[in-house]
């Protein structure tokens, strides 16, 4: 009566129910699903937490260090206010001030330079009278006060 009772038991017994000393297919299978999931859901943690430090780059951002730190700290601090932070930054776009000021500060580096060195020329080449005649005269070079360009190069003596 009981092992009546037992076979059919057994035959009614759901898919999940693995007989002693077999494979049991259920746990094989929860356990694959387990570890791709956590890897699934690793890869895309990582690629959100990414994010700000990729939209830097492609917007060719200039606190592109700055964003990455606050990535990384946001990563190994679990803080999100790190992660906000990067993100706030790399999507604004702060107006470029240092540009323009380097362009002027250049443009007037050259313009004194050449100031200067007018001045230069101007107090190093001698006054040479102008001739009373009317026949063109041929345009006078500044002569070179530096004693090395006098003298021959010592090398080549």
């Amino acid at each position: 009566m009981e092992s009546n009772l037992r076979d059919a038991a057994l035959a009614h017994a759901p898919f999940f129910i693995t007989a002693p000393g077999e494979t049991d297919i259920l746990f094989v299978g929860v356990v694959w699903f387990v570890v791709i999931a956590v890897f699934l859901i690793g890869a895309f943690y990582l690629n959100i937490h990414a994010l700000p430090e990729r939209l830097a780059h492609h917007a060719n951002h200039t606190q592109l260090q700055l964003i990455g730190v606050l990535t990384l700290l946001a990563l190994f601090t679990h803080n999100n206010i790190f992660w906000v932070a990067a993100l706030v930054l790399a999507v604004i776009q702060f107006p470029d001030f240092i540009s323009p000021i380097q362009t002027m500060a250049n443009a007037l580096k050259s313009m004194a330079q050449a100031r200067t060195g007018q001045a230069e020329s101007t107090a190093s080449a001698p006054v040479q009278p102008q001739p009373a005649s009317s026949e063109p005269v041929a345009a006078s070079t500044p002569v070179a006060t530096d004693e090395s360009t006098k003298q021959e190069n010592q090398k080549d003596v």
